[in-house]
């Protein structure tokens, strides 16, 4: 019971709950709830989802849409109903632990790169602990979306509008990105990095939160910027 209680804690009293999870090694709990909580997330809104108007669009977009016969088109629907539900169960039980080992992997490259000593073991608890902001994310989106009589895919990005973007009009497309890397969930998740960095490596709290910070403007600038400008700007030139 003390295993499941201590990450639990971290919502409580993230300071003394982080360090306490993290010295003692705690992280098949989170990753857990972690996975339940994306799967149920998953398969939730793949039961509200209607699947129609977005392969409608994309048939439309391919020119396949003249030509494809309404049976083709409603199994072509169901099919991509039934893709949504796999991949949304799959995306918490294999996607989301592989992401905490990765990040886990990332943590134990940078504390070398520094200097720093932690055990891997440290560095996965606080790799999974700092991901519970976004299993409790996937819960709020999850009732947001069960509460729903149905559900596009337009709709769902602004179902649960944690991020500034979502709270700022007019932007330019660059600006967006910009503003939707600047999220509640995310920013509670770098915080939690940066309190079990503290704990895992024994630097200040304030010195894991800056470091945890940078990583974070690192990762977003990249993953949540770069990468889908340049996209954008590939799609555009063709």
């Amino acid at each position: 019971m003390t295993s499941l209680v201590q990450p639990v804690r971290v919502f409580i009293d993230p300071v003394e709950g982080t360090q306490t999870a993290v010295e003692a090694r705690r992280w098949v709990w989170p990753l857990i709830i972690l996975a339940i909580c994306v799967s149920v997330s998953g398969t939730l809104v793949s039961l509200r989802w209607d699947a129609a108007p977005d392969v409608i669009r994309e048939l439309q977009s391919s020119g396949e849409m003249a030509t494809i016969s309404e049976a083709d088109l409603t199994d072509k629907i169901q099919t991509t109903s039934r893709k949504a539900l796999v991949g949304g169960i799959a995306k918490g039980v294999f996607v989301m632990p592989f992401l905490a080992l990765l990040l886990a992997a990332a943590l134990w490259v940078v504390t070398w790169l520094l200097d720093l000593k932690a055990p891997f073991e440290r560095l996965m608890s606080v790799a999974a602990l700092a991901l519970l902001p976004i299993a409790l994310y996937h819960v709020v989106f999850a009732v947001c979306a069960w509460a729903q009589f149905s559900l596009t895919s337009a709709r769902a990005a602004q179902l649960v509008p944690s991020h500034l973007g979502a709270l700022l009009t007019g932007l330019s497309p660059g600006m967006a990105r910009v503003a939707s890397a600047v999220d509640f969930f995310n920013l509670w998740s770098t915080a939690l990095l940066g309190l079990g960095l503290s704990a895992a490596t024994g630097i200040r709290r304030s010195r894991g939160l800056l470091l945890a910070g940078v990583l974070y403007v690192v990762f977003a600038g990249v993953m949540m910027v770069g990468l889908p400008g340049m996209q954008m700007a590939s799609g555009g030139g063709r």
